[in-house]
């Protein structure tokens, strides 16, 4: 089937520096800027098809999220051949996962070129996620795989990724504090309070308590951060304890 234009383009006054913008990028240059406009068109905006579909970078971030899958996947089957299923699959986890995409997406300021309706400050981190994967289903439907993967290893692969690193990278305290009390038996819990305090969104309180100790505490805009903070500040402080009893 072959794909029409995206549609037509909001940045009606900026075309030429939009252009230039998404050419620094992708290191090479758009064949139909509208996939690329598409993929920072927020669903504020209510841009619609002729057929009334919503055109935002919603179903862009589907797409590219897949690629990424694909391109990340391939390239660790190819540099790591005595691999099994279970490492690479952990390994690919790390390389796509949500917080490095947001730090992707925040290196090139991609919210930069964000078409919405709504001030900056209600997004969350995850928008600079979001528009990564977005762009990257941008390349696919204008260029195809071959230049989604030239994207890819230029801007993940080659800076990014080290597989000695990423073997060692924690990809969630929470979970590790966890499996290390559950194997000592120890017993552990995390204390949340909601805390409004001065600021405009809900914050949460968080205390990660060990047999009745207070460990350690972090405050958040959401329970799942606040307790990751919190389980990460107390393996710093209990690293060593942490260390000999695995290693002993």
């Amino acid at each position: 089937m072959k794909l029409g234009r995206a549609f037509e383009l909001p940045f009606s006054n900026n075309k030429g520096e939009f252009n230039a913008a998404m050419t620094f990028i992708l290191g090479f240059k758009p064949k139909d800027i509208a996939w690329y406009t598409r993929a920072f068109t927020h669903r504020s905006m209510n841009q619609k098809d002729n057929s009334g579909n919503p055109l935002n970078y919603e179903r862009l971030e589907f797409l590219g999220d897949a690629m990424l899958g694909v391109i990340i996947s391939k390239y660790l089957f190819k540099e790591v051949p005595n691999g099994n299923e279970g490492y690479l699959t952990k390994m690919r986890s790390k390389i796509v996962s949500r917080q490095h995409l947001n730090e992707l997406g925040r290196e090139l300021e991609l919210d930069k070129y964000l078409e919405s309706r709504i001030s900056a400050e209600q997004f969350g981190e995850n928008i600079f996620g979001n528009l990564f994967e977005a762009l990257v289903g941008a390349i696919y439907l204008d260029r195809g795989h071959d230049y989604c993967e030239r994207f890819i290893r230029m801007r993940v692969i080659e800076p990014h990724v080290d597989i000695e690193r990423l073997e060692g990278k924690v990809m969630s305290y929470k979970s590790l504090m966890i499996e290390w009390c559950q194997k000592q038996k120890k017993v552990f819990r995390f204390e949340i309070v909601e805390d409004q305090g001065v600021d405009e969104r809900p914050h949460f309180s968080v205390r990660f308590i060990l047999e009745d100790q207070v460990i350690s505490r972090a405050r958040e805009t959401s329970k799942k951060r606040a307790e990751e903070k919190a389980s990460q500040r107390a393996f710093y402080a209990m690293q060593d304890r942490i260390n000999a009893s695995n290693h002993g």
